[in-house]
């Protein structure tokens, strides 16, 4: 239901938006757990409050508790981790790669759990915020744990078009204000 609203949503020039949410999520093929965590993380990282509101009762129910929490602290950790991450990839100076971080990433070592289910959802949140650090570092895990690259590329292609249908949709609303006004 969730996601139709947000299909209808989508304005006529968004039709290939509308077309690719319904097959990225209604004709994946990764695991329920593995797709409904994407979402709900990407969901979050879209920082869309539309996209969030229709998607998270999908994803809630077709999540156990603990994959839900998981899914969120994904999300949490890879929104601090994507900053400090490229920002210290961008600086000129290569020198901040040798320093400390001093962050706390508990969670990426139990995240509750399959590891890389994990993985995969911090990887879709790093497509989001942009990181090729983080990007880099989690394909890598999940090649080294045996996942292809058709399954890695499916969690940035769900990123991608949330992320897209957020932006799409938040544009369409601010628009609908100044008409208004």
């Amino acid at each position: 239901m969730s996601l139709d609203e947000l299909k209808s949503a989508l304005p006529d020039y968004a039709k290939d938006l509308k077309l690719n949410l319904g097959s990225v999520i209604g004709n994946s093929e990764l695991p329920q757990q593995q797709l409904w965590g994407t979402v709900l993380a990407c969901a979050i990282a879209s920082r869309s409050a539309r996209v969030l509101r229709e998607l998270e009762p999908e994803a809630r129910e077709n999540l156990t508790p603990e994959a839900y929490t998981a899914a969120k602290s994904a999300a949490a950790i890879m929104a601090m981790n994507n900053v400090f991450y490229r920002t210290r990839h961008l600086l000129s100076d290569p020198e901040y790669g040798t320093l400390r971080a001093g962050l706390r990433m508990n969670v990426i070592g139990n995240p509750g759990v399959e590891k890389v289910d994990f993985e995969l959802w911090s990887l879709a949140v790093s497509a989001v915020n942009g990181c090729g650090q983080c990007l880099d570092s989690h394909e890598q895990v999940l090649r080294k744990a045996g996942v292809d690259r058709e399954t890695v590329q499916e969690a940035f292609k769900i990123a991608a078009v949330i992320t897209a249908v957020g932006t799409t949709l938040d544009a369409e609303a601010v628009l609908a204000e100044q008409l208004s006004v």
